[in-house]
């Protein structure tokens, strides 16, 4: 069991902005804890199984309170390994890129992998979901970039639905402790200054988390 794991969505490698403050907040984090035990998931390398029409139908199986069978039962057993592994760990780091004002559609992939009835929600006719990873001190940190968008740019230059979505979805499990380290540069920002501060930002949550 890693104690902590980091979910890369970035396929850009040391171009990647997002990976860079990653490793800042890696390297603060093994500083500090020079005996764990770090896991890298990048959602690129091929091991996120496909989410089609079998998972589809296994998961409505599943929520009907049937048992998947066949394609079904292969899709499903894919699904729960993929949560099992993001499950493994208390200590989640996710890079994220915003991807045309959202996230990039390999981590969207992700999110529907693994948020299956039973394991990550829960739902009651009256009181509605239930976010089942919540009581079982999750911590997650997000590294959240955008080249275009920024903080008080108007609608012209985007609009920010990267973080609404993402640690909304987080809160939705149940892991409400959540923290952001942002870079926005923006067209004409100055990156260096901006970027100097997002490392700095990194540095400091890697020390608390």
């Amino acid at each position: 069991m890693p104690d902590l794991l980091h979910i890369s969505a970035s396929p850009r490698g040391e171009d990647s902005q997002s990976l860079r403050l990653a490793a800042t907040f890696l390297s603060t984090y093994r500083t500090i804890h020079p005996d764990a035990e770090v896991e890298e998931w990048d959602l690129w390398d091929g091991s996120l199984p496909a989410f089609g029409p079998a998972a589809a139908r296994a998961k409505m199986t599943v929520f009907g309170g049937g048992t998947p069978q066949g394609e079904q039962a292969a899709a499903w057993e894919a699904a729960k390994a993929a949560f099992a592994r993001f499950d493994a760990a208390d200590r989640i780091l996710f890079s994220v890129p915003m991807w045309n004002t959202g996230v990039p559609y390999i981590l969207k992939q992700f999110v529907d992998v693994v948020s299956q009835p039973g394991l990550v929600f829960g739902v009651d006719a009256v009181t509605g979901y239930e976010g089942l990873l919540a009581g079982r001190g999750k911590r997650a940190a997000v590294v959240y970039t955008s080249a275009v968008w920024g903080p008080g740019l108007g609608p012209e230059f985007g609009t920010d639905f990267q973080a609404p979505f993402f640690t909304g979805w987080l809160n939705w499990t149940g892991i409400d402790d959540v923290t952001e380290i942002r870079f926005h540069p923006t067209l004409t920002g100055d990156a260096d200054e901006l970027g100097r501060i997002a490392h700095e930002a990194a540095r400091d949550a890697a020390k608390t988390f």
